[in-house]
């Protein structure tokens, strides 16, 4: 059984949203489900897999602006703030501080929504504790 987590995180690198998809499937449906709860930003830092036209005009209809880089295969380069994308490491830490939790890193849980709950309980003892 392999999962993909999908999370929506403030600023200072505190999970906010998270959401849980099958690993096979794109990182499209996790972007998808998490759009419309995505609270007021200036801007969304999101790696590689996030980058799709239609996610970026989602994003600008909501009038933020989208600090993604392109696919290496992308026939037309995207623009993005490399400066600021190199605070996406507080993303990287927020999942690596999740998986600090044995029952988070192996998923011992079958059902996803067992799973999606422990994951919640570990962000609410790791950062609002």
């Amino acid at each position: 059984m392999n999962t993909k987590l999908h999370a929506i995180c403030d600023s200072e690198g505190r999970p906010l949203n998270p959401f849980v998809t099958a690993g096979q499937v794109s990182a499209y449906i996790g972007a998808r489900a998490l759009l419309s709860s995505l609270p007021k930003v200036d801007c969304l830092l999101g790696d590689r897999g996030y980058d799709a036209d239609w996610f970026r005009e989602a994003l600008q209809d909501k009038g933020i602006r989208a600090c993604i880089p392109g696919r290496k295969k992308r026939k037309t380069p995207v623009k993005y703030d490399k400066r600021r994308y190199k605070r996406r490491n507080r993303i990287e830490i927020m999942f690596g501080r999740l998986k600090n939790w044995r029952r988070v890193a192996t998923r011992h849980d079958r059902c996803p929504k067992v799973f999606l709950s422990a994951i919640t309980l570990t962000a609410l003892v790791i950062y609002w504790l």
